[in-house]
C-alpha cells in the first residue's frame, strides 16, 4: 500500500492561507484606523502602525468589530503574505491591550544587571560593563540584580531587544554562566577529563 506524504513547505503555505481568512476580533477600548495603506491600532497599552504590502487589502467592520484581510489571487507568495499580514495585525491588537513580555535571568558569580538613564547595564564577566539603550516603545524592568523583564505592545521589539540582551553573554555549556531566557534549557557539556599517568 502506497502512503502519500505531504510536502511540509506546502503545508506551511496552506496553513498561512487558512490563518489569513480568519477575521481579527477587536476588543472594546481598541481603536482601528486604515488610511493610505497603513493600519493604526490604538489601545490602553499604546499605539502601533503597520504599513501594508501592495498586494494586501484590509477592511475594518466597525459594526462587528472585525478586521478582515484579503488577497488578490492564490499564488504562493500571496497566500504567504495573507497569513503574515493577518498575524501581524492580530499581534498589534493583542499587544495594545496586554503588552508582550520576555523574561531573562543572569547566571554567574558577580553577574548582574541594572538600569541607568534609559540604559540596561550588564556586568557579565567582561573587563567593562556593557550598556544597551532601551529602544523607544520598550519598557525594561530589573526586579532584582539577576532578572530582566522586557515589555512592549510591539511583539517584534520585545523579541529583538531580549535577543540583543542575551547575545551580550549567551549561556556557555560547561557551567551555564551567561544570560538566558527564563525557563530556557541549556545543554551542558562535561569538562575535559585528565587521566593520571
Amino acid at each position: 500500500m502506497k502512503v502519500l506524504r505531504a510536502d511540509r513547505s506546502l503545508l506551511g503555505v496552506f496553513a498561512m492561507s487558512r490563518i489569513g481568512k480568519k477575521p481579527v476580533a477587536v476588543p472594546a477600548g481598541v481603536k482601528v484606523e486604515i488610511r493610505d495603506r497603513e493600519v493604526t491600532v490604538k489601545g490602553p497599552a499604546g499605539e502601533l502602525k503597520l504599513r501594508l504590502h501592495e498586494k494586501m487589502a484590509v477592511e475594518f467592520d466597525s459594526a462587528g468589530s472585525l478586521i478582515r484581510v484579503s488577497r488578490p489571487d492564490d499564488r504562493r507568495d500571496s497566500r504567504a503574505l495573507h497569513g503574515l499580514t493577518r498575524s501581524l495585525i492580530q499581534n498589534m491588537v493583542t499587544g495594545v491591550v496586554k503588552p508582550f513580555e520576555k523574561r531573562l535571568e543572569i547566571v554567574g558569580v558577580g553577574y548582574n544587571a541594572s538600569l541607568s538613564a534609559g540604559q540596561l547595564v550588564l556586568q557579565v564577566g567582561y573587563a567593562n560593563k556593557v550598556s544597551l539603550k532601551v529602544p523607544q516603545g520598550v519598557t525594561c524592568e530589573v526586579p532584582d540584580a539577576t532578572h530582566v523583564v522586557v515589555k512592549s505592545a510591539d511583539r517584534h521589539a520585545v523579541g529583538q531587544f531580549a535577543a540583543d540582551v542575551r547575545a551580550v553573554r549567551p549561556p556557555e555549556p560547561f557551567k551555564g554562566k551567561g544570560v538566558r531566557y527564563q525557563g530556557e534549557y541549556v545543554r551542558r557539556k562535561s569538562g575535559k577529563a585528565f587521566g593520571s599517568k
